[in-house]
This record gives structure tokens, C-alpha cells and sequence, in this order.
């Protein structure tokens, strides 16, 4: 069996939000010449925030060099932001992976890592105030590309920053071909998945539906950024 010309790695966590891993693994797994990790600190199942159980097909000390670090959001991003071995990890691969991406509030846990600083990133709606409080430039596009850093928005955004890495390493027609076989092809019922279409009332209902984590993350953003602003004192 030939060695495949790319390694992509999806980092898993408790609680992480399954359709930021599952959307961009869905588009991965048709790029050619390619091998996607689904990496944890151990190769016990991994349960999702909505209960699903994923298993991991390599360990942090198991990974290859990656060209893709892939690092997806979700509530479970919370712990994660403060957990030394996964930062570590993250750190380790950002020193020689082509691209260090993200899928939604998975930006906050490469910000935590020290590797999005001084780049424009994307993030989930409702974090984007969190995200730059770590000295990142935020967009609010669905992708956001700046040099080697490849973000995506929120939860749904992972398909289109799915197609987007499969466009940077295949080619674009590669990538039309991936889009046509998923058939994806949007067209919602509302024009409500953003919070500029939205509006005002229902951005506050969503927000106070997720206050609880919205907060916890506030808390450990500012004590995250305060780290950092005391190590470069």
C-alpha cells in the first residue's frame, strides 16, 4: 500500500459539537491520496455533546506529522482551552503541519495554543467578542483564509472549510466532484442561519438559550487572555 500524499488530523474531545468533526471528515474521506486521523489522548470512544460515541483511530503520541491539524468546537471546547496535554499536542503538530485549521469555536482552542495570533480568524456567531480578546483578527465570513490558517464559522461552515482544504490540496475540480457526490447543494427553509438575517429577537433567544456555556467560555477566555498578556510581560 502506497503512503498517502496527505495526513489529516481532526482532533476529538468530550463534549465536542459532531457535526464540526463529521461534516469536514465527510469531505476528507472522498479526497484521494488521503488519510484522515480521528486523534484523542487515547483510543477509547469519544462522546460528542449530543451523545454520539466516536472512536479514535490514532493517540496523540501515535500521530503522524500532519499537513491538516483540524481542530473542531463545541461545548466541550471549554475544558479543552485549559487542558495542557491537548495544547501541547496542538503545539507540537502547529510546528510543522502546512495548515492549522478550525471548525467553529475549535478557533478558541488554537487561540488557548498560541497559534492564532497575529491572523485573521473565523469563529462560532456568538464567540467572535471571545476570540478576539486572545489577540486574534476576526472575520465573520464562512471561511476564512489567512497564509496557512484555514477557519471555519459555525457548525455547518465545517462542510463549506471542508471543500475549501479539498480545493487547497486537490485541486478545485477535485473538490466541485466532492461537493456534486455530497449533493451539497443548500437551500434552507428560513433565512435565519446568521445572526445579521436573523434578527434581533432571535439572536437574544438563542443567546439566553445558551448562556450557561457562552459564559463559562467568557470566563476561561479572559483568564486565558491574561495569561498570555503575563507571559509576554
Amino acid at each position: 500500500m502506497t503512503n498517502p500524499e496527505y495526513n489529516i488530523g481532526l482532533l476529538m474531545y468530550p463534549g465536542m459539537t459532531q457535526l464540526d468533526l463529521t461534516g469536514p471528515h465527510q469531505v476528507f474521506t472522498f479526497m484521494p491520496n488521503t488519510r484522515v486521523h480521528l486523534l484523542w489522548k487515547t483510543l477509547a470512544a469519544v462522546t460528542s455533546s449530543e451523545k454520539m460515541t466516536i472512536l479514535p483511530t490514532a493517540t496523540f503520541d501515535d500521530c503522524p506529522a500532519l499537513d491538516v491539524l483540524c481542530v473542531p468546537g463545541g461545548p466541550g471546547q471549554v475544558e479543552m482551552m485549559g487542558d495542557t496535554e491537548v495544547l501541547k499536542f496542538l503545539q507540537q503538530q502547529g510546528q510543522t503541519a502546512k495548515y492549522i485549521t478550525s471548525v467553529c469555536t475549535g478557533s478558541l482552542i488554537l487561540a488557548a495554543a498560541g497559534l492564532l495570533q497575529g491572523y485573521r480568524a473565523a469563529c462560532h456567531w456568538a464567540f467572535r467578542d471571545q476570540l478576539g480578546m486572545l489577540g486574534v483578527e476576526v472575520g465573520n465570513e464562512r471561511v476564512v483564509i489567512d497564509r496557512n490558517r484555514i477557519t471555519g464559522g459555525g457548525v455547518t461552515a465545517g462542510i463549506d472549510f471542508g471543500l475549501v482544504i479539498a480545493a487547497t490540496l486537490c485541486g478545485e475540480e477535485t473538490a466541485k466532484m466532492i461537493q456534486l457526490l455530497l449533493e451539497y447543494n443548500p437551500a434552507p427553509p428560513f433565512n435565519a442561519g446568521s445572526p445579521e438575517n436573523a434578527g434581533d429577537v432571535l439572536v437574544q433567544q438563542v443567546k439566553k438559550f445558551g448562556e450557561e456555556l457562552i459564559q463559562a467560555s467568557k470566563a476561561q477566555t479572559q483568564a486565558i487572555a491574561l495569561q498570555h498578556s503575563s507571559i509576554a510581560d
